[in-house]
């Protein structure tokens, strides 16, 4: 590669990048520049812009994995030039792939025999592979549909309108009418009865989420199963359920071995669920699992031979890296089972931590549950004075980000803040966010007194209470005087 001369001959020798040439100048935006750089001025140029992020550890809006040990670290980095869809030429790799989707089928129950392989597929998230598993399901119903000469032209879907959007994107995408059993007020969770209820001859399938985005529960998928079986024995028909696992396929299994919600219930066909989540991988990975090969219609699978070889794939994207692939085979083998519940049962701990503490607080109430996703979300009891994207705005100067945002369509009066309580999140951590919450909340309170004091008009200096008039004066310093003692509380938890 040919790089311009630099600007002046003193550069020859002074190699620092805040005195060169290239430091000068804005890096640009909106078209490629005419000349090259150094390779040292640009990293130096993008490393410091890239400062302005957020730090990974306190976002605590996402559930993305953003830590891993150096040593998978260093796999991700010795693996990260290797195109997974080129099977052939890396054997290996696909391989380590199989070997994942085996032992999280087998995680989640599903029937196989010792040697038996699993029917599944790697993808870039959880996204991809509700895709794959809503077309799976869309093509079942179709091909049903065709054998009994019935119109196959108008499929919906079922689930809570509290899941994610990439369920919507599925349904717009390719044309499935999108029905939603809507929230309530403290349930925030889809109704397995009213869901029953909206499945008719053309439904696909019902949609569960073991986690919910909103405040991290567990929907019913064990009575949804009961109800639906009852439904097909009336009806004669096969609909069947999807279980978005995305957040909680890696941790119900740890930390609630006893809860049916897998291929242990007859109805549950597919599962999806984020390696980069608490599958403890950094963002890219995903899985999806059939509960057999008969649930995977064989005329959605293509095969290739221009790659070198023959090979089978049923992906909605093409190439795509191998490293967050050899980074889960690590995860999976490096953690065992116990290393996966020690985590998630620390994750569990933390959120108590949490949880507890701004219950002592007397400021909010929580809506997340303890039996789910190591989350805690939470609303404020008064919002008088400031609301819930007040604190979040607020904790952003203390360097966290907490989301807040309106529950799902009829519950959307209700504004919570939510913490996802990560591995690498830690107790330290989670005490100092406690900390600044009641910091934020005492700010805000300072804030809020100089305004009720300015509604005290001329005509009005004495105020009454409990029957006696005090001056103005005084009743300011009692006000004062309650503020004090509210920080002392705060200080104290």
């Amino acid at each position: 590669m040919v790089f311009p001369k630099p600007s002046s001959e003193s550069d020859l020798f002074l190699h620092s990048n805040f005195a060169s040439s290239y430091d000068g100048d804005s890096l640009p935006r909106f078209s490629m520049p005419e000349n090259s750089m150094p390779k040292d001025a640009a990293y130096q140029n993008i490393h410091d812009e890239l400062q302005l992020d957020a730090i990974p550890k306190l976002n605590l809006a996402s559930f993305v994995t953003t830590s891993m040990e150096e040593e998978c670290n260093k796999l991700i980095m010795e693996s990260i030039n290797k195109n997974y869809v080129d099977m052939d030429e890396y054997p290996a790799t696909t391989d380590l792939h199989n070997r994942c989707v085996n032992m999280i089928a087998r995680l989640f129950h599903a029937e196989l025999g010792e040697n038996e392989n699993a029917v599944g597929a790697g993808t870039v998230g959880s996204s991809e592979a509700i895709m794959l598993a809503g077309l799976a399901f869309k093509k079942k119903w179709m091909n049903r549909r065709k054998a009994e000469g019935k119109p196959y032209d108008k499929p919906n879907l079922v689930t809570g309108s509290n899941v994610q959007v990439c369920w919507e994107k599925f349904a717009r995408y390719f044309e499935v009418e999108l029905r939603e059993v809507e929230v309530r007020e403290g349930y925030y969770v889809m109704d397995p009865a009213k869901a029953v209820e909206l499945v008719d001859e053309n439904t696909i399938c019902v949609a569960a989420i073991l986690g919910s985005t909103y405040n991290g529960e567990f929907e019913d998928v064990k009575l949804l199963n009961d109800l639906l079986l009852q439904k097909n024995k009336q009806t004669g028909w096969e609909t069947g359920i999807h279980v978005d696992a995305a957040s909680g396929g890696f941790v119900a299994p740890f930390l609630y071995p006893e809860l049916e919600w897998d291929f242990r219930l007859e109805l549950v066909k597919s599962i999806n669920v984020s390696g980069h989540k608490y599958g403890l991988v950094y963002a890219g990975i995903g899985w999806v699992i059939w509960r057999n090969k008969e649930e995977l219609p064989q005329d959605l699978i293509f095969h290739i031979n221009y790659l070198g070889a023959h090979q089978p794939t049923f992906t909605l994207n093409f190439s795509k890296g191998s490293s967050q692939i050899i980074a889960q085979y690590y995860q999976l083998i490096r953690l065992g089972q116990e290393g996966y519940r020690s985590i998630m049962e620390k994750c569990r701990e933390n959120a108590k931590v949490v949880k507890e503490n701004l219950e002592k607080s007397g400021r909010f109430n929580i809506v997340s549950k303890d039996n789910g996703v190591p989350v805690v979300a939470f609303s404020l009891k008064d919002r008088r004075q400031y609301d819930e994207y007040k604190i979040s705005e607020m904790l952003r100067r203390h360097g966290w980000i907490v989301p807040a945002y309106p529950m799902p369509p009829a519950a959307q009066h209700i504004n919570v803040l939510r913490v996802v309580i990560r591995a690498e999140f830690s107790r330290t951590l989670a005490q100092r966010l406690v900390f600044d919450i009641h910091n934020v909340l005492h700010e805000l309170e300072k804030v809020h007194v100089p305004k009720v004091m300015n509604n005290i008009t001329e005509e009005k200096k004495d105020v009454v209470e409990s029957g006696v008039k005090k001056s103005a004066l005084d009743a300011q310093r009692e006000i004062i005087g309650q503020e004090s003692n509210k920080r002392q509380k705060i200080m104290a938890v």
